[in-house]
């Protein structure tokens, strides 16, 4: 069931993406407030059961929290990208097979703004949805959202602002970048993700590394 809730909001956030961005009917400068909404509203709706993650970074900075088991994190993985991929073409069925030119990318700018706001994404869902600190809060969607928000408005017309695998790739099928440039994406977000993993683990060891410590008591 983790695996469908993953599915479920991962397709959902790359739909809102194309539907919003491609004409005709886009949303113009409207697109990341409602790309930023579906995202939280996702978020709260999956997060007590698969954690919400809805993009291969954050899962992969769960993962590397130890929150998560390399198995989930493969699947995790396989359902992110599959309903990434389903999500485009869907957005091209109901927009007749239309597709945007493509944005032309500055490499290294382009991955800078990637890895920035990849981490800033995985940075804030590591400590408002993982942190024994913020345990049960209930604004942890909306922090997460507004992220994603404020980094499609900052750096959008740089890099298109996806901070997630599974979205570069959904854009990439919509026309909306080169494939060509989907390496970028790929390495800039998952690097980003274990930068904010790797952090918050200095930060918190006490707490990532407790799990461990009972385990290795209990095998005493």
């Amino acid at each position: 069931m983790r695996y469908l809730y993953e599915f479920i909001g991962t397709f959902f956030l790359v739909f809102t993406v194309g539907m919003v961005v491609l004409e005709p009917n886009s949303a113009g400068l409207w697109a990341p407030l409602a790309i930023g909404s579906v995202l939280a509203v996702m978020v709260f709706a999956g997060g007590h059961l698969s954690g919400g993650h809805y993009n291969p970074a954050v899962s992969l900075a769960v993962y590397l929290r130890k929150k998560l088991s390399l198995n989930d994190l493969w699947m995790y993985w396989v359902a992110q990208l599959a309903a990434a991929i389903v999500g485009a073409f869907l957005v091209l069925y109901l927009k007749d097979g239309l597709s945007a030119k493509p944005l032309e990318l500055h490499t290294v700018r382009a991955f800078i703004v990637e890895f920035l706001f990849t981490f800033a994404l995985c940075f804030v869902v590591l400590n408002v949805a993982t942190a024994r600190d913020t345990a049960g809060n209930s604004y942890f969607g909306w922090a997460i959202g507004f992220t994603v928000l404020a980094g499609a408005y900052a750096i959008g017309t740089i890099s298109s602002g996806a901070f997630n695998p599974a979205v570069a790739l959904g854009v990439t099928i919509l026309n909306l970048s080169h494939w060509s440039n989907l390496w970028i994406y790929i390495a800039a977000n998952l690097l980003g993700g274990a930068a904010a993993a790797f952090v918050f683990n200095a930060a918190h060891s006490d707490e990532v590394y407790e799990k461990e410590r009972i385990n290795r008591l209990h095998e005493k």
